[in-house]
């Protein structure tokens, strides 16, 4: 139910934030390393976030299928939330207070920052497939605005190595922390201004993990005063009472989350690495080659070792030029390339790809190339032709020139390889992504009835 404030009040807006009117009386030098400090906090948010994202799509699904918001979810989202307020309250986000973070969950009534959402009812499910990324989008642009006017005032002062590293935020807090060190107190406009910041983010983000549907106000409601419509409610868990969210359901949740995540991201790179190879072959990118002489070659590939056989099967270069007129395309050692062009005007490719190339000055062939008995491999003629050989070690040359022997060649080429190891790595990520999501879908049920079950 919204709660209705006196008359000229805003309702109330289900996510609460409130910290203190002025902060506490702050060291001047403490917040030189809070970044230290808040070291193991990251560490834990780290494993949290993970968690707070695949809990939030296993909500939508619930929210889809149902309307509502699992309880025991939406509490352990709240206190992700939670915690990182407190720790951007501490640290860079504010730096307004020197009162070390708790590490739990739960809400700490006596700790200066606090935050809450009221569970809602009925959700609307049509809204939530696209209050997460669309209907917030007008948030998002605003809040990126904020980041951007750091970035101006980064470019103001002169410093354009900080362009990319300092946002609004990071660029109030470093200019309160020299207040807090040359004059020991904090600057009450900045103060309001960066709770104003963090009370709309975390808004829009409860917002945005579907923990309300109702749409977050463009307001930027500054200070720390404890407004009605930010008033926390007290604790309804009796005290002493086992938190719903104990550390042995936290870290089992966070376990799943985490192989959920590892699993679907082997899933999927298995997947593409099955999809990605055509007839077999793994090819790169069609680029262009040309040469005002009579060839275009690649500088030597050396292949070394028995285990050339187990790393590459068959090695394929097709060219075709791009002017229809018939194209040459030929695999050789590399001593026997260099021989046949030798004194041949021609284009050494000195790179991967075409840019890095040298000029080698000269005469026409002596032969044409398709007469030479220096392939391993060729093919000439109309339209794209391909030569194809097995990988074995040495060094070798692929050249591309016209198949009557002509000055000027422009050929669009590309390179392919059989990759005997790639269908078992693909399947192996493939099974192991399936096992990580099965294991961690079960991690993640277990923990969800566990604290659903306390919730009760």
């Amino acid at each position: 139910m919204t709660t209705v404030l006196a008359t000229g009040t805003a309702p109330a807006y289900p996510v609460h934030l409130t910290a203190p009117p002025v902060p506490d009386r702050l060291s001047r030098g403490l917040w030189l390393v809070k970044w230290i400090l808040v070291v193991p906090h990251v560490v834990v948010l780290a494993l949290l976030w993970p968690a707070f994202v695949v809990l939030s799509a296993v909500a939508l699904v619930s929210i889809l299928v149902t309307g509502r918001y699992p309880r025991a979810i939406f509490d352990f989202n709240v206190g992700v939330l939670r915690w990182t307020w407190r720790v951007s309250y501490y640290s860079y986000g504010v730096l307004g207070t020197d009162r070390y973070p708790p590490f739990t969950l739960q809400d700490v009534p006596d700790y200066p920052a606090r935050l809450d959402i009221d569970y809602p009812g009925q959700l609307s499910r049509g809204r939530a497939l696209v209050q997460w990324w669309l209907l917030v989008l007008p948030h998002y642009l605003v809040l990126g605005a904020f980041t951007y006017a750091g970035v101006r005032l980064a470019d103001q002062l002169g410093r354009a190595d900080l362009v990319l590293d300092l946002g609004l935020v990071s660029v109030l807090t470093l200019i309160v922390g020299f207040a807090l060190l040359f004059t020991g107190r904090y600057p009450q406009g900045l103060y309001d201004l960066l709770l104003g910041i963090s009370r709309w983010t975390l808004r829009v983000g409860g917002y945005a993990a579907l923990m309300t549907d109702v749409y977050p106000p463009f307001r930027l409601d500054q200070g720390g005063r404890v407004e009605p419509q930010d008033t926390l409610p007290p604790a309804v868990q009796p005290a002493g009472a086992a938190p719903v969210w104990s550390a042995g359901t936290v870290t089992a949740v966070v376990a799943g989350s985490v192989a959920v995540l590892l699993g679907a991201g082997l899933g999927v790179g298995g997947g593409i690495l099955l999809a990605a190879p055509e007839d077999g072959f793994v090819t790169s990118p069609t680029f262009t080659v040309s040469s005002s002489g009579y060839a275009v070659s690649t500088e030597p590939a050396l292949l070394k070792g028995s285990a050339v056989d187990d790393a590459l099967g068959t090695i394929r270069v097709r060219a075709e030029t791009t002017d229809g007129e018939d194209v040459f395309v030929g695999i050789a050692p590399a001593a026997d390339a260099q021989a046949y062009l030798a004194g041949v005007q021609h284009t050494e490719l000195t790179g991967a790809f075409p840019g890095r190339d040298r000029q080698v000055n000269g005469h026409a062939p002596e032969t044409l190339p398709q007469l030479a008995d220096v392939w391993v491999a060729s093919a000439s003629g109309p339209g794209r032709r391909t030569a194809e050989v097995e990988a074995q070690p040495g060094s070798w040359v692929a050249v591309v020139m016209p198949a009557d022997g002509s000055a000027g060649v422009k050929a669009d080429v590309d390179v392919a390889a059989t990759l005997p190891w790639l269908t078992p790595l693909a399947g192996g990520m493939l099974a192991t992504g399936v096992l990580l999501l099965a294991g961690g879908a079960a991690a993640l049920a277990l923990a969800v009835r566990a604290a659903s079950e306390k919730a009760r």
